[in-house]
């Protein structure tokens, strides 16, 4: 498989092109870029500038997705897609999940993942009715616990 080549712009002092800390790590880093300023984090959500734009390639889907050490202390990022013609600023919007928690996000901290995989090639097609399966239409929950 060839490897997609993703171009990046930094867009402000600080700004720091996504980083995969492990060689098996299957996100990218996304870091703050604040500068001198601070953001605090609560339960309402908050938008926190990466100062990265990317040149995602058509055939490819971007995801912005939480990071599981914040997430660990109740402070997550909503899931977001990077389409292929956006090429503004990498926003990240966080929150924490319950009151009493709090958070502050400096300049440089990792607040975020960027994932990236190739995108299905699908149609859709319609028809009166699906191939029936065991679950059916069993929604939440109906496979057990």
């Amino acid at each position: 498989m060839s490897v997609a080549l993703v171009r990046v712009c930094l867009l402000r002092p600080g700004a720091r092109i996504p980083f995969r800390a492990s060689a098996h790590a299957s996100g990218f880093d996304l870091y703050a870029c604040l500068g001198d300023e601070t953001v605090e984090v609560g339960q309402l959500p908050v938008v926190v500038g990466t100062g990265v734009a990317l040149e995602i390639p058509p055939g490819l889907d971007a995801q912005v997705r939480p990071r599981s050490g914040l997430a660990r202390q109740g402070v997550l990022s909503t899931f977001g897609t990077i389409d292929a013609d956006y090429r503004g600023e990498l926003m990240v919007t966080l929150y924490t999940v319950a009151p009493g928690i709090g958070h502050t996000v400096r300049d440089g901290d990792r607040i975020a993942q960027l994932v990236i995989s190739r995108l299905a090639d699908v149609t859709f097609e319609e028809v009166g009715e699906l191939v029936a399966t065991a679950r059916g239409s069993g929604g939440h929950g109906s496979t057990g616990r």
